[in-house]
C-alpha cells in the first residue's frame, strides 16, 4: 500500500552536528553546547535531504518532522522550530512536531496526528535512525519505520533481518515506490 504520510526523525536523520561527519550519534552535541544558541550554528543538513524533501512534496505526499525532545513541551517546540527554521527546512513539512523524550513517545505522536488527518496507520511511514526511539516506537503502535544507515546504527542481531534499511537518504522516494 502507498505510503501517504512520511515522519522524519530529527537528530541524525535530517541533520547532525558537522564536526562528526555523520559518525558518531548525534545527541552528544546538546551536552557540550547546552544553550540552544550555541548548538544550532553546528548543526548540518542530512547530505540530500532537501532534494529528496522537494521530490516527496512533488509526489503529493504529506511530510511530517518529528523529533525526540528532552524538554518541556513549550521549549522543546521552539527548539525545534530554530533548528528546522536554521536548516530551511521548515517550509518543506506539512507540520513539526516534538516528542516525549521515552521509546513510546514518537509512537504516541504519530498515532494522534494520524487520527486528526483521517490517515490509518498502514499509509504512514516514520524514517529515523535509532532502533530504540524511532523503529521500536513506530513498530509498538502499528506504524512502518525505515532506518537509515549510519556507522552508528545499533540492530539487536536477532532483529536486524526484519528492519527495512536505507542506504542513503536520496534513495527514499524510490524505496517507497515498493513498500
Amino acid at each position: 500500500m502507498k505510503k501517504e504520510v512520511i515522519f522524519f526523525d530529527g537528530d541524525g536523520t535530517l541533520w547532525y552536528p558537522k564536526s562528526t561527519k555523520w559518525k558518531m550519534k548525534p545527541h552528544w552535541i546538546y551536552k557540550e553546547h547546552p544553550k540552544f544558541v550555541k548548538y544550532i550554528p553546528h548543526l548540518k543538513a542530512t547530505p540530500s535531504i532537501i532534494a529528496t524533501l522537494k521530490k516527496l512534496k512533488s509526489q503529493g505526499k504529506t511530510l511530517i518532522a518529528l523529533s525526540t525532545h528532552p524538554h518541556p513541551r513549550l521549549e522543546a517546540d521552539i527548539h525545534m522550530n530554530a533548528k528546522m527554521e536554521h536548516l530551511k527546512l521548515n517550509k518543506l513539512f506539512d507540520a513539526i512536531y516534538t516528542a516525549r523524550p521515552y521509546p513510546w513517545g514518537k509512537g504516541k505522536v504519530m498515532v494522534s496526528v494520524l487520527k486528526r488527518l483521517h490517515i490509518p496507520k498502514s499509509r504512514a511511514i516514520l524514517i529515523g535512525d535509532n532502533y530504540t526511539y524511532d523503529y521500536l516506537s513506530a513498530k509498538t503502535v502499528g506504524i512502518e519505520c525505515m532506518l537509515l544507515s549510519t556507522s552508528y546504527l545499533e540492530i539487536p542481531d536477532s532483529k536486524a533481518s526484519r528492519i527495512k534499511i536505507l542506504n542513503k537518504i536520496s534513495d527514499l522516494p524510490n524505496q517507497l515506490s515498493g513498500v
